[in-house]
């Protein structure tokens, strides 16, 4: 099926990034879709909370053997990514229908939700791929932008469950569902493959493996593992903290908003950071809030301690400095390889980040059970050491 001729102004770009935030944003949305209705989904299909774990893990699980296939067969680099990110979209929303199932086992949960995470690998890194095809000059900026979407994106089930629209939790799955098939689509039809775009016409199994002897790409992305040690377990137990709050200070702080605007404040903070790095360069803006967001974990105790509107504020911050580093670790790590692998680096470094996600949440999972509930986010510390570590000149 062929694309729709773009318009002028489409064709001098001054609407392909705007574009491209809205579908990234749109299609982000199911990924924290079961986890927003989490408590809502254990009462409806009586399952009983052993479907915390499944629900929780399985998308980041989807999305690791997701990037590791796409990564391989450098499926970015070699195919429209366009076409590429519409198909995965289209997969994507089908696998989050699933959670409108009444009778609905842990086996399908389970693949449903992995299934949603497999195919979101053919979204958000892909996206960063069709931004780096079309801004060869600012990319930091652009995919500042871009990053800021899928925060918003992530974020946006918990503020459709805080807002309660309806009694029936379902209608989050829906919105969510809508919007990636939208997305999808939209990208398609108006996004045409980039000027800068170097298709691989040769499958080079051995890819992902030699771009690790480039030193600038090494340094990227180890200092992008650093900081994804840090983030989706911050993100994960956002609920978890404001719940602690409010049961030692008697407090009634209401989580779903609260989390939306925790992780939401981490997408206007992509794109200012964004912005910057056009006059300071991304690595300085990427080091800088590293070195912000694991001060944060080393303090964090003390939040507890504080009045709820200082407990909150620092929460907020910390949101922002999390995750602002993540678009410019991405841009380092495309700026550091050839034009015809910049897709095959993007979704490889996801693919380890992510595990390494898996390993943090895991983590924090033992650790509450092991000390002061204050203290479960000081152990994210070790991951923005490791990255500052490694990003030093």
């Amino acid at each position: 099926m062929p694309f729709v001729k773009p318009n002028n102004k489409l064709k001098s770009g001054s609407y392909i990034l705007p574009i491209i935030i809205v579908s990234q944003f749109a299609c982000t949305s199911l990924w924290f879709a079961g986890n927003a209705v989490l408590d809502d989904l254990i009462l409806s299909t009586g399952l009983g909370t052993e479907i915390i774990g499944y629900v929780l893990s399985s998308v980041q699980i989807g999305f690791i053997l997701g990037t590791l296939v796409f990564a391989i067969f450098m499926i970015a680099d070699r195919y429209s990514p366009s076409k590429v990110f519409m198909f995965s979209a289209f997969s994507a929303a089908i696998c989050n229908m699933v959670l409108l199932f009444q009778d609905i086992s842990n086996t399908t949960l389970f693949m449903a939700r992995l299934g949603a995470g497999f195919f979101l690998s053919g979204i958000y890194p892909v996206g960063m791929k069709i931004a780096a095809d079309y801004y060869e000059k600012g990319l930091g900026k652009a995919l500042g932008y871009l990053v800021g979407a899928l925060v918003l994106g992530t974020a946006f089930p918990h503020l459709l469950q805080g807002l309660k629209l309806s009694e029936d939790y379902t209608i989050v799955i829906k919105i969510t569902t809508f919007l990636t098939i939208l997305g999808g689509a939209t990208i398609y039809f108006m996004i045409p493959d980039g000027p800068f775009r170097k298709p691989s016409k040769v499958l080079q199994l051995k890819a992902g493996i030699a771009l690790f002897k480039i030193p600038a790409f090494k340094k990227a992305a180890i200092g992008y593992f650093g900081h994804m040690w840090e983030l989706y377990a911050f993100w994960a137990f956002i609920p978890f903290a404001i719940k602690t709050y409010n049961s030692t200070h008697n407090n009634h702080l209401p989580f779903s908003l609260w989390t939306f605007s925790i992780i939401g404040l981490g997408g206007i903070s992509c794109a200012i950071g964004g912005n910057f790095a056009l006059r300071w360069g991304s690595r300085k803006i990427a080091v800088i809030s590293l070195m912000l967001s694991g001060l944060l974990c080393v303090i964090s105790p003390l939040f507890f301690l504080m009045p709820s509107y200082l407990f909150l504020l620092a929460f907020c911050l910390w949101g922002m400095f999390v995750v602002s580093d993540s678009p410019q670790f991405s841009t380092l790590v495309a700026s550091a390889v050839p034009l015809e692998l910049k897709g095959t680096a993007l979704t490889l470094v996801n693919c380890i980040g992510f595990s390494i996600s898996i390993i943090s949440i895991q983590l924090l999972t033992y650790w509450m059970e092991v000390v002061d509930s204050s203290y479960i986010f000081t152990i994210l510390g070790i991951g923005p050491i490791l990255g500052i570590w490694a990003m030093r000149k």
